[in-house]
C-alpha cells in the first residue's frame, strides 16, 4: 500500500476536494478510468473542473481503504456500464431489433438499430451500444451459454 502525496476528501456538498503537497485545493475533482475496460482499477487519472489532470492514481489496490473506498464511490455514481450474462432472444435478425437480455444489473431490453452498434474490443468482448445511449458489455463471449452464442453469432 502507497500513499499518495495527495489528499482526497468530500466536501459538505459532496463534490471530491484534492489538496495537493504544495497546499492547493482543487474542488470538484472527478476521476477517469484510463483504460476502463481492460484495467479498471489501473491507471486513474483525477480531473479538477476545467478538466486538467491535477492527480494520478497508479492502482486502487494501492491506495489506503478510506480513500480507495472514495475513489471506489465516486466511479460508481458515474458509470453504468452493465454487462450481459445471457441474451434469452432477439425480436428479429434483421435491424432494428430488441433484445431481451439478463445483465449484471437484471433484465433489460436493448434496442439495437445496426450491426455497427456492436463493437469489438479484443477477440472475446464487445461493447454494445443501444438506441437510449446505454452501453452494455460482453466480458467474454465464451462464457456466454450456448443459446446466447448462437444469437449473438447471427449479429457478427
Amino acid at each position: 500500500m502507497t500513499t499518495p502525496d495527495f489528499t482526497l476528501e468530500r466536501n459538505a456538498y459532496g463534490q471530491l476536494v484534492l489538496t495537493s503537497p504544495t497546499g492547493d485545493r482543487h474542488i470538484g475533482i472527478v476521476p477517469v478510468r484510463a483504460f476502463p475496460i481492460a484495467a479498471p482499477d489501473e491507471g486513474i487519472a483525477l480531473v479538477n473542473a476545467e478538466g486538467h489532470e491535477v492527480g494520478w492514481i497508479d492502482s486502487v489496490a494501492s491506495l489506503p481503504p478510506a480513500l480507495g473506498q472514495l475513489v471506489d464511490e465516486e466511479l460508481a455514481s458515474r458509470e453504468f456500464v452493465p454487462e450481459i450474462e445471457q441474451i434469452v432472444e432477439v425480436s428479429s435478425f434483421a435491424c432494428p431489433s430488441t433484445w431481451q437480455v439478463v445483465t449484471s444489473r437484471g433484465q433489460a431490453a436493448v434496442v439495437l438499430k445496426g450491426e455497427e452498434d456492436i463493437r469489438r474490443l479484443s477477440q472475446t468482448r464487445l461493447m454494445i451500444a443501444d438506441t437510449h445511449g446505454i452501453q452494455y458489455l460482453i466480458r467474454d463471449i465464451g462464457k456466454l451459454d450456448r443459446h446466447s452464442r448462437k444469437l449473438l453469432d447471427r449479429f457478427l
